[in-house]
């Protein structure tokens, strides 16, 4: 596989995905100590006591922003790898990898800055483009040898 050069940029691109959602985690468990708004009474009484354990919007929305990043993460991994075995053109592939990862980064940016919109939802649609492109790819590349 790792002949294939399509296959390593999007394993390149992919693990970056990957880090960048761990990052996340790691941001949602920082705000959940800064705000001490924990999600089981174990934690709370850890930290200052059962009224600790409670929401917080900040916490809600680095967890929003996290989940928005598995809802759409995920899928892209499904779709990436299938379409490295259809032989694309590196430069097209890079461009459709490049393209998600700056549109999630630039979602999560607007998210967890909370940027004025529309800007989280245009990277959004930005980054579902390439993922768009790739499934017709693989679709018509599945009818056309059915």
């Amino acid at each position: 596989m790792m002949k294939n050069e399509v296959f390593v940029s999007f394993a390149f691109y992919s693990t970056i995905l990957i880090l960048k959602m761990y990052v996340i985690a790691i941001i949602t468990g920082q705000v959940r100590l800064r705000k001490k708004a924990f999600a089981n009474p174990e934690d709370a009484l850890r930290n200052g006591g059962l009224q600790y354990y409670r929401d917080d919007p900040d916490v809600e929305r680095c967890r929003r922003a996290h989940r928005n990043d598995m809802e759409n993460i995920f899928p892209f991994l499904f779709l990436g790898a299938i379409y490295s075995m259809l032989d694309p053109s590196p430069t097209v592939a890079r461009i459709h990898f490049l393209i998600f990862l700056v549109g999630r980064i630039i979602h999560t940016v607007a998210y967890l800055l909370k940027l004025k919109a529309p800007t989280r939802s245009v990277a959004y649609s930005v980054a579902q483009m390439p993922c768009f492109s790739m499934a017709l790819q693989i679709l018509f590349a599945i009818v056309t040898r059915w």
